[in-house]
C-alpha cells in the first residue's frame, strides 16, 4: 500500500470522480485478454483497491507484505463509506458507469449474486483454474456465498458472526450475560463503573449493520423475515417478540442517546475509549480492543455468544468478499493481488493483524494466527460462530433490506408500534418476492 500513499476520499467526491472516469465504454473478454498481455511487460502498476475503513493494522500489513512479493505492483487504498449500504450504491454508481479506477474491491457477503448478474466483477474460473487455487480449503459457506450461475465471482477473505464483548475488569466471569434479558440487568448495573458512559453499544443507525442486530434479535427468540422456502414469514409472534426486545434495549437507558447514528466504526472508538463495558460487534473487534497503541482496555477484553432469546443465542453470518472490477485495465495485476489476499498468505497476516476469522480453515491451526488471536481457540468464540444464521436469501436483497432498515428504525424512534413495523415490512416484503 505503501500507506504514504494512501488516498482517503470523501463519499461525495468518490462518486462524482467515479463517475467521470465511467466514460470508458465497457471492455469485452479479448479486451481482457489483451489488457493482461500489455501488463505482463514488467512495467511499474499501479492498483487502486477499494474497501471500508480498516481500524485494524490488517490491511496496511497485507499490502505491505504484497509490495514487498511483487515489486512491479503498487496498492493505493481506496477508503469507502463504513455504512455499508453507502459503499453498496458507489460501487453501482461507479461501475453502471464503466468506471476503471477502482480495480480490486471488497464485497459483502450478500454482494457478489447481484454484482455478477449486473456484469459489474470479472470471472475468477480461468484464473483459478490456470493457477491451481485449491477452492476446498475455503469454508464452504463462504466460498458458495461468491458463486452464481455456476461461476466463481469473488474469493472469501474472511467470514464474520456477531459476538458479545465486555471488559473483564468490570464483569465477573459469572456475571456475563447469557440471555437478553440478563444483559440488560447488567449493562444498567454496569453503566457508569470504571469511568463509563454506557452499559451496551449497539449498531442502530438506519443501514446494514441494523439489518444484522435485528436478525439476532428475531432469530433468538424463533423468527426469521423470510423462510428457505423464500416466503415472507416476518408477521409472526416470535418475530414480534424478537424486535420487542431489540426496541428495549435500543431506546434504554444504558446505550448511547444517539445509538440510531452508531455504526460499527462509533461502537469500536465507544468500546476502545472505556466508554462501555458491553459491546456487540464482530470478530475482528478483539484484535482493535488489544491494541495497546490506541485502546485503554487493552488486556482487559474478552469475549462470549451474544444473550439467548427463548430459542437460543442468533449471530448473524457476516463476512467480506473480494473481486476484480469488470473494466480494469490491469487484470493480470488485479488477479495476482486478489490470489495473495484472499490466499492463504494475506489471510493469515490479516488474521495476525487484523483479528479478522480467515476463510482457509487450515489457518485456525496455524500457531502464529492463535498466538495472535486466541480466541479462535476459545469455545465462546468458536460457539459464537455456531451460532450464526444467514441474511434473508433473496435475489434483490437490497430491497428486502432497505425494507427492514425503514421499518425497524421507525419502531425504535417509536413513531410506529413492532406490531405496525412488522406489518408494514409483511406487505412490502411480499410485493417484492413474487
Amino acid at each position: 500500500m505503501k500507506m504514504k500513499k494512501t488516498r482517503f476520499a470523501a463519499v461525495t467526491a468518490l462518486s462524482l470522480s467515479l463517475a467521470l472516469a465511467g466514460c470508458s465504454s465497457n471492455q469485452s473478454s479479448g479486451d481482457t485478454d489483451s489488457k493482461e498481455k500489455e501488463g505482463s511487460k514488467g512495467e511499474k502498476v499501479t492498483l487502486t483497491y477499494a474497501r471500508g475503513k480498516d481500524v485494524t493494522k490488517g490491511t496496511s500489513e497485507m499490502v505491505k507484505a504484497f509490495e514487498e512479493k511483487y515489486p512491479n505492483i503498487d496498492v493505493e487504498f481506496r477508503e469507502m463509506p463504513a455504512d455499508t449500504g453507502a459503499q453498496h450504491d458507489a460501487y453501482v454508481t461507479a461501475f453502471n458507469a464503466n468506471s476503471t479506477e477502482i480495480d480490486v474491491f471488497d464485497m459483502d457477503v450478500v454482494w457478489p449474486a447481484e454484482f455478477a448478474q449486473a456484469d459489474y466483477v470479472l470471472p475468477l474460473d480461468r484464473y483459478i483454474q490456470q493457477d491451481k487455487v485449491d477452492l476446498s480449503e475455503y469454508n464452504e459457506g463462504a466460498l458458495a456465498a461468491s458463486q452464481f450461475n455456476g461461476k466463481q465471482w469473488a474469493l472469501p477473505k474472511f467470514v464474520d458472526a456477531g459476538l458479545l464483548f465486555y471488559r473483564t475488569d468490570l464483569v465477573k466471569e459469572d456475571e456475563v450475560p447469557k440471555t437478553w434479558d440478563d444483559l440488560i440487568k447488567q449493562a444498567n448495573a454496569k453503566k457508569g463503573q470504571g469511568g463509563t458512559k454506557f452499559g451496551y453499544v449497539m449498531q442502530a443507525k438506519q443501514y446494514e449493520g441494523l439489518v444484522c442486530n435485528a436478525i439476532e434479535f428475531v432469530a433468538a427468540y424463533g423468527g426469521k423475515f423470510i423462510n428457505e422456502k423464500n416466503e415472507v414469514v416476518v408477521n409472526s409472534p416470535e418475530t414480534i417478540k424478537g424486535l420487542k426486545k431489540m426496541v428495549e434495549v435500543a431506546k434504554s437507558g444504558f446505550v448511547p442517546e444517539n445509538v440510531t447514528t452508531f455504526t460499527e466504526i462509533e461502537s469500536d472508538q465507544a468500546f476502545i475509549e472505556g466508554q462501555t463495558a458491553f459491546l456487540r460487534n464482530w470478530p475482528y473487534e478483539f484484535a482493535s480492543a488489544n491494541d495497546k497503541e490506541k485502546s485503554k482496555v487493552a488486556g482487559k477484553v474478552a469475549i462470549a455468544p451474544l444473550p439467548a432469546g427463548d430459542k437460543g443465542s442468533a449471530a448473524t453470518l457476516g463476512g467480506w468478499q473480494a473481486g476484480i472490477n469488470k473494466n480494469t485495465e490491469h487484470p493480470k495485476e488485479a488477479w495476482e493481488f486478489l490470489k495473495f489476499m484472499a490466499g492463504e498468505e494475506g489471510q493469515k497476516i490479516d488474521a495476525i493483524h487484523g483479528g479478522h476469522a480467515p476463510t482457509i480453515n487450515k489457518l485456525f491451526e496455524d500457531k502464529e494466527v492463535l498466538e495472535a488471536n486466541p480466541t479462535f481457540a476459545d469455545k465462546n468464540f468458536q460457539e459464537g460462530l455456531m451460532a450464526a444464521v444467514p441474511r434473508p436469501v433473496a435475489a434483490n436483497y437490497q430491497e428486502i433490506s432497505e425494507i427492514i432498515q425503514i421499518n425497524v428504525s421507525k419502531a425504535i424512534a417509536g413513531s410506529m408500534t413492532v406490531e405496525e413495523a412488522v406489518q408494514e415490512m409483511e406487505k412490502e416484503m411480499k410485493a417484492q418476492i413474487k
